[in-house]
């Protein structure tokens, strides 16, 4: 995690934010205007607009912290060591033994319990 400090918000973010959020409607409203038009325009134009509102968005203060923090968390992820395929292997076979003798278990327990309801209410 980095410990800059964030960005004061500049006064045109909230501008940038509802410009955003038009670009983001107008694309919901292309994609139902264009219905009837060729599938590839259509998506032209809604991949476009998109593009626009999520552009416009990271240029506000909090855009550049969530761009920050996806690089960052990238930068994390690329430092997890993963297991190779014979340790994944072998925990799915442990996993799937003990849900196996779970699930026996609780079904056991599940037909005592009927049993003994059975014998208590049946007998009187």
């Amino acid at each position: 995690m980095s410990t800059q400090e964030q960005a004061p918000a500049s006064s045109f973010d909230a501008i940038k934010w509802i410009l955003s959020i038009v670009a983001l409607a107008a694309a919901v409203y292309a994609n139902h205007y264009l219905v009837d038009d060729s599938v590839l325009i259509r998506a032209g134009v809604i991949i476009a607009l998109v593009a626009a509102g999520l552009g416009i968005g990271f240029t506000t203060a909090k855009g550049k912290a969530g761009l920050a923090f996806a690089k960052e968390s990238r930068i994390e992820a690329r430092k997890v060591v993963w297991p190779n395929r014979q340790e994944t292997v072998q925990t799915t076979l442990i996993i799937i033994v003990a849900v196996a003798i779970v699930s026996l278990l609780l079904y056991f327990i599940d037909m005592a319990i009927v049993a003994i309801i059975n014998f208590l209410t049946l007998r009187g």
